[in-house]
């Protein structure tokens, strides 16, 4: 890879020379893999990231014209997926500069899959109430524990793993963030599957696993602020731009052709946003109900919604391009909201065939989907009850909720297996 590949077709860093190297670059017939190579090893997979760390260094605003002119080609962006979405950042914003040059160049290339180990079967709201354990042995810690809810876990390289490393503090303070290696004996995956038919989440159990001295991220014992870190980046507006596929080998992704992910309806002009909401109107034109009244009014207060959601995302986005960090914000609660009535309204024009999904009604199926998919917004992320206790205490000023644990140390209020009482 010579530096002018690594910067592009010219010297410039903008993304005025994107198109220029999309018109040099681009070819059908590369494997996607190989394409997420050729975005990757020039910084437009993660365009705001350093360019010492396979980015741009661009400006959010500049970046999302990165994403407009890849939606006006129709051509694929870079992986998608928590490594780009939240491991790499963190590990720019708390990591050091050998975990960057250890892992960043793979993530933004799509070469390694990474997966969520922070929720356990007792410690979901209560993150901080976390029971796995990190034992040091020289230079490695020893882990044991169990986790739940880590989507895509079962095509993972690579976990962000909280475990506690010292439970004689106070629950927020003998936590630290290690990347775990997700391919060593000791750790299985067991999916979930939804209700949906799905199987996303999974259960991820650990025994006796080795993470390394040289994979804490940030502090040890100090992980609870990384940790932050993390969870802002998980409730933000996505960092993602215009990505398509999972990462990593297990998935499958990198062996299929470019080509076959371009979208000819949206070459040559930016495609319409589309919202949950549009996702009705084909629906009741095809049921004849266009006309009726009640249906009119609720496709009209499912717009809404939707707009309230839309314009709520812009505010964050350009508060993030002025600079400023990025706080609880509503939009996911918005979110939860406009996909639970859209999907509702859309069963009751559905009527008897809102039973059947899988059909020959695509309109139909996409409703039934969101219908079966909608429950889990209120719960990823964080459950909505404790992004609203955020929002009244970080942004509302309200007082915080009292928390008796919080101060004593963590072993005085959770005793491990052999603590625990007869």
């Amino acid at each position: 890879m010579t530096d002018d590949d690594r910067t592009g077709s010219d010297s410039g860093s903008d993304s005025d020379s994107f198109p220029r190297w999309l018109d040099e670059h681009w070819d059908p017939d590369l494997t996607l893999g190989e394409w997420w190579d050729r975005l990757g090893s020039a910084g437009w997979s993660t365009p705001t990231w350093p360019r010492e760390w396979s980015g741009r260094g661009l400006r959010r605003a500049a970046a999302v014209q990165v994403v407009d002119e890849l939606r006006r080609r129709g051509l694929p962006g870079g992986p998608t997926g928590v490594g780009v979405d939240m491991a790499g950042p963190t590990i720019l914003a708390r990591g050091d500069d050998e975990q960057r040059s250890r892992y960043l160049a793979d993530i933004a290339r799509g070469r390694t899959a990474w997966c969520q180990l922070f929720s356990e079967p007792g410690a979901g709201s209560d993150l901080a109430a976390l029971q796995t354990r990190a034992v040091r042995d020289g230079e490695q810690w020893r882990v044991s524990g169990q986790k739940v809810w880590s989507t895509l876990a079962h095509h993972a390289d690579f976990g962000m793993l909280l475990a506690r490393t010292d439970p004689g503090v106070p629950k927020h303070r003998g936590i630290t963030w290690f990347v775990l290696d997700m391919h060593q004996p000791g750790v299985e995956v067991r999916p979930l599957r939804q209700m949906n038919g799905r199987a996303e989440f999974n259960e991820v159990f650990l025994d006796d696993v080795v993470a390394w001295d040289r994979d804490v991220v940030g502090e040890i014992n100090g992980g609870w602020s990384t940790t932050l870190t993390t969870l802002g980046l998980e409730r933000a507006a996505s960092t993602r731009i215009a990505g398509v596929g999972e990462p990593g080998s297990a998935a499958g992704w990198r062996e299929r052709r470019a080509g076959d992910f371009v979208h000819p309806r949206s070459a040559g002009e930016p495609p319409a946003r589309r919202s949950r909401g549009s996702r009705l109107i084909p629906l009741a034109a095809e049921r004849g109900c266009l006309d009726d009244l009640g249906v009119r009014q609720d496709l009209a207060r499912a717009y809404t919604a939707n707009q309230i959601t839309r314009y709520n995302a812009l505010r964050q986005k350009a508060d993030a391009a002025a600079g400023k960090v990025p706080g609880p914000s509503p939009r996911k609660i918005l979110a939860y909201g406009d996909a639970t009535f859209t999907a509702n309204v859309g069963l009751r024009m559905q009527g008897p065939h809102a039973t059947l999904i899988d059909t020959d009604d695509a309109a139909a199926d996409d409703i039934t989907a969101l219908f079966l998919f909608a429950p889990s917004i209120a719960i990823a992320g964080g459950t909505n009850e404790i992004l609203r206790n955020l929002l009244a205490e970080k942004t509302l000023g309200l007082p915080r909720e009292p928390d008796p644990e919080r101060d004593a140390p963590f072993d005085a209020t959770h005793p491990g297996p052999d603590q625990a009482e007869p």
